[in-house]
């Protein structure tokens, strides 16, 4: 833990001097090729910086953060585009760049949240902490449990871990800086359809980053569905990388097959419905399009972290840190007087 802390100390000082610098660079040199190259040293380090980490958990997001998000922030910058600008005050434009928080560029003026609203937001997290620390604890008689029981543990851990970890990043940004944030995941279990699940439900963040990065360009030149189906292939290529950064293996190829079959089905989804051939209840529609999410990935998504043993090692992890948040918490209420 203390060797893990010290890493993160250093990742993230070399991260506010290498931002502070593109800042800087990118406030100077005007949006093009030019700027590119200025900011090229600071693309080929930040993919460096999650092997700081032995921590798989710790590697996993630094490497969403960094080597993902981070990276393509930078490079539409270096052309004038994304959610970064040198006009941007320091501090922001350096949260903003290096976690996977993204200012609301119209901010609406909100009415102030009641009481009773502020309890329910309260409760709700809460909820969702207790159930991720319970699929943690649970984790550990695996060996009796059934293998689709087990699979749907993960599901409810990768969107329970992202939630809550994205939440907790646009809280601290809130909170330190005041920033108006844009909200991560709008109710994903509600989709309608494929296309409304990953385009409007499922981790903003990451569609946010990739329509102008790629969507936008390739729909200029080739079509819409051109624009949806490089999307999705980039986004499983990215998401190969993020499972090498895990399991340390080779990809497999697996993972971008998931995506494009995902790209596939929702061109298909899309001129079906154009064509007057697809039209199901809202009751029925959101239940299938999780259903086929979860079954593909079930078939090619999960199988290269089981395979290298990643699920294990990740929530062995999980719950290593539970018990000494637990001890450390039992430690301070003795020294208090409350034990």
């Amino acid at each position: 833990m203390e060797k893990e802390l010290r890493s993160l100390a250093k990742v993230y000082l070399l991260v506010a001097v290498s931002m502070t610098y593109s800042r800087y660079a990118a406030s100077t040199i005007r949006p093009g090729n030019l700027r590119l190259v200025a900011l090229f040293p600071v693309l080929c380090l930040l993919p460096c910086l999650p092997w700081s980490f032995s921590s798989i958990n710790l590697r996993g997001i630094s490497a969403f953060f960094l080597a993902w998000l981070a990276l393509f922030k930078l490079v539409l910058l270096a052309f004038g585009l994304g959610p970064l600008s040198p006009s941007l005050p320091l501090l922001p434009f350096l949260f903003t760049s290096s976690f996977p928080v993204k200012l609301q560029t119209k901010p609406n003026p909100k009415p102030p949240i009641s009481s009773s609203l502020s309890t329910l937001h309260l409760l709700v997290t809460a909820v969702k902490v207790l159930l991720l620390a319970a699929i943690i604890s649970i984790h550990r008689y695996r060996d009796g449990i059934h293998p689709y029981f087990l699979l749907a543990m993960y599901c409810f851990y990768i969107y329970l871990g992202l939630d809550l970890c994205l939440t907790s990043m646009g809280k601290i940004a809130t909170g330190l800086l005041g920033l108006e944030l844009e909200p991560h995941f709008n109710n994903p279990c509600g989709a309608s359809s494929l296309q409304d699940f990953w385009g409007r439900r499922w981790n903003l963040m990451v569609s946010a980053i990739l329509r102008p990065s790629v969507y936008d360009p390739v729909r200029a030149r080739w079509g819409r569905d051109a624009g949806i189906l490089a999307t999705f292939l980039v986004s499983g290529l990215m998401h190969e990388l993020m499972f090498y950064y895990l399991t340390l293996a080779l990809p497999t190829g697996e993972v971008t097959a998931f995506f494009v079959l995902q790209g596939l089905f929702t061109v298909a989804e899309k001129e079906a419905r154009k064509a007057g051939w697809w039209r199901l209840h809202p009751v029925a529609a959101a239940p299938l399009a999780i259903g086929f999410i979860v079954g593909t990935g079930y078939w090619l998504f999960f199988p290269p972290l089981l395979r290298g043993g990643v699920d294990k090692i990740g929530l062995a992890e999980c719950y290593a840190v539970m018990g000494f948040l637990g001890d450390a918490g039992g430690a301070l209420l003795g020294l208090l007087g409350f034990l």
